[in-house]
């Protein structure tokens, strides 16, 4: 791959997220329920990985084809599982209470604006990811090795425990005595956010794939970009930080003494966690 070919995959990629987000962004104007924002960001970020799988651009098209396959079919399984767990719980809510409350920051006279602007920063957040997963189904190994394997485990690994992480918050909603009862059972005992964790993990999966220590492949360092921006977002912008704000204001010290003992993103035992200061 030359360097004019990446740049018009990153010109092509960016576009399409572009576009993706802004079609969120009218779900959310049409709907008023900001939840499809979220939800329009996984289909679409999904349908952008797929395309970049499948479409012979800077590559022969039967070049790597399993591997490219392979890509795909993670992409897709990925997708599917979390944009429509993320429907499902749009459908049963009125609004996020995360993008709530920056709607009211922003006024009545700015909020439409300023939320288009915002879907249009997640698609530019979104660029490593889905050039992690260009480059991944591009990598021209002629067949596949035992670093494919390892990935396949890992996107396996990922969607499994994000769906059980996932299914482990609903049930506990489902039978909690209280409404802001706080869930401290299965996966959520050893971790605050499991679901984010798995979520970040399944992106390391490209970056195995693509990444060729031979040096026959350089460009597959670049990679490791879309496991590095999910942990950006998840631990520091989007992901934690918001809900924790949230959860503080709605739970309390309940969710100080939660937060007290629990890992805020990597699994760890309870017990070998050190209490977060408070500011």
């Amino acid at each position: 791959m030359t360097l004019a070919q990446f740049a018009v995959a990153l010109v092509a990629i960016a576009t399409a997220l572009s576009l993706a987000m802004s079609l969120a962004w009218a779900a959310e104007q049409a709907t008023g329920n900001s939840g499809w924002i979220d939800t329009g960001w996984t289909f679409g970020l999904g349908t952008v990985g797929v395309l970049c799988t499948l479409v012979p651009f800077a590559v022969p098209p039967f070049e790597s084809a399993p591997r490219r396959i392979l890509v795909a079919v993670a992409v897709f399984a990925w997708a599917m599982r979390l944009g429509l767990h993320i429907a499902s719980r749009t459908t049963g809510i009125v609004d996020d209470p995360r993008y709530a409350a920056l709607r009211k920051s922003w006024g009545p006279g700015q909020a439409s604006r300023q939320m288009w602007l915002l879907a249009q920063k997640q698609a530019l957040v979104s660029i490593p990811l889905a050039l992690s997963i260009f480059l991944a189904a591009r990598d021209p190994a002629p067949v596949l090795r035992l670093q494919d394997v390892l990935a396949t485990f890992i996107f396996v690994a990922a969607i499994v425990g994000e769906a059980i992480a996932d299914r482990q918050l609903r049930e506990f909603r489902a039978s909690a005595p209280a409404r802001h009862a706080i869930c401290d059972a299965g996966l959520w005992r050893w971790s605050r956010h499991p679901n984010y964790f798995f979520e970040w993990f399944g992106w390391l999966g490209y970056a195995v794939i693509a990444v060729d220590f031979t040096g026959a492949y350089p460009w597959g360092w670049l990679a490791f970009a879309g496991p590095a921006c999910m942990y950006w977002l998840l631990v520091h912008v989007s992901g934690i930080p918001p809900l924790e704000e949230h959860m503080l204001r709605t739970r309390g010290d309940a969710y100080r003494a939660y937060r007290a003992r629990t890992s805020a993103f990597f699994p760890l035992p309870p017990d070998k966690v050190a209490a977060p200061v408070e500011r």
